[in-house]
Protein backbone atom coordinates (compact mmCIF):
# COMPACT_ATOMS: atom_id res chain seq x y z
CA UNK A 1 0.00 0.00 0.00
CA UNK A 2 2.79 2.41 0.88
CA UNK A 3 4.53 1.70 -2.40
CA UNK A 4 1.30 2.41 -4.33
CA UNK A 5 0.87 5.74 -2.51
CA UNK A 6 4.49 6.66 -3.32
CA UNK A 7 4.02 5.81 -7.02
CA UNK A 8 0.80 7.85 -7.22
CA UNK A 9 2.45 10.85 -5.54
CA UNK A 10 5.43 10.68 -7.92
CA UNK A 11 3.08 10.55 -10.92
CA UNK A 12 1.12 13.53 -9.53
CA UNK A 13 4.37 15.43 -9.05
CA UNK A 14 5.42 14.76 -12.65
CA UNK A 15 2.02 15.93 -13.95
CA UNK A 16 2.23 19.08 -11.82
CA UNK A 17 5.73 19.89 -13.13
CA UNK A 18 4.58 19.36 -16.72
CA UNK A 19 1.57 21.64 -16.19
CA UNK A 20 3.77 24.31 -14.60
CA UNK A 21 6.14 24.32 -17.58
CA UNK A 22 3.25 24.32 -20.05
CA UNK A 23 1.70 27.33 -18.30
CA UNK A 24 4.90 29.34 -18.73
CA UNK A 25 6.95 28.43 -15.69
CA UNK A 26 9.25 31.03 -14.18
CA UNK A 27 9.31 33.12 -17.37
CA UNK A 28 5.53 33.50 -17.22
CA UNK A 29 5.68 34.61 -13.61
CA UNK A 30 8.37 37.19 -14.41
CA UNK A 31 6.31 38.50 -17.31
CA UNK A 32 3.22 38.83 -15.12
CA UNK A 33 5.27 40.59 -12.45
CA UNK A 34 6.56 43.12 -15.00
CA UNK A 35 3.06 43.79 -16.31
CA UNK A 36 1.69 44.31 -12.80
CA UNK A 37 4.63 46.57 -11.89
CA UNK A 38 4.02 48.72 -14.98
CA UNK A 39 0.32 48.88 -14.15
CA UNK A 40 1.12 49.92 -10.58
CA UNK A 41 3.46 52.68 -11.80
CA UNK A 42 0.74 53.97 -14.15
CA UNK A 43 -1.77 54.03 -11.31
CA UNK A 44 0.67 55.91 -9.06
CA UNK A 45 1.27 58.54 -11.77
CA UNK A 46 -2.47 58.96 -12.36
CA UNK A 47 -3.10 59.27 -8.63
CA UNK A 48 -0.37 61.90 -8.26
CA UNK A 49 -1.78 63.89 -11.16
CA UNK A 50 -5.29 63.69 -9.77
CA UNK A 51 -4.07 64.73 -6.31
CA UNK A 52 -2.30 67.78 -7.78
CA UNK A 53 -5.36 68.80 -9.78
CA UNK A 54 -7.58 68.42 -6.73
CA UNK A 55 -5.21 70.50 -4.60
CA UNK A 56 -5.16 73.26 -7.24
CA UNK A 57 -8.94 73.25 -7.47
CA UNK A 58 -9.32 73.43 -3.70
CA UNK A 59 -6.84 76.33 -3.56
CA UNK A 60 -8.84 78.24 -6.16
CA UNK A 61 -12.10 77.49 -4.36
CA UNK A 62 -10.59 78.68 -1.09
CA UNK A 63 -9.54 81.94 -2.71
CA UNK A 64 -13.02 82.51 -4.08
CA UNK A 65 -14.72 81.68 -0.80
CA UNK A 66 -12.32 83.66 1.37
CA UNK A 67 -12.43 86.56 -1.06
CA UNK A 68 -16.22 86.61 -0.82
CA UNK A 69 -16.15 86.30 2.96
CA UNK A 70 -13.55 89.06 3.30
CA UNK A 71 -15.52 91.44 1.12
CA UNK A 72 -18.63 90.84 3.25
CA UNK A 73 -16.72 91.22 6.53
CA UNK A 74 -14.75 94.35 5.59
CA UNK A 75 -17.75 96.72 5.60
CA UNK A 76 -18.81 95.39 9.01
CA UNK A 77 -15.33 95.89 10.42
CA UNK A 78 -15.16 99.50 9.10
CA UNK A 79 -18.29 100.65 10.83
CA UNK A 80 -17.57 103.16 13.58
CA UNK A 81 -19.80 103.81 16.56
Amino acid sequence: MEALALIISIIALIIAIAAYHKAGGVAGLKKQTEVLTDLGDTIVKATDSLRDKTADLLDRMEGVVRGTEESKEKPKARKKK
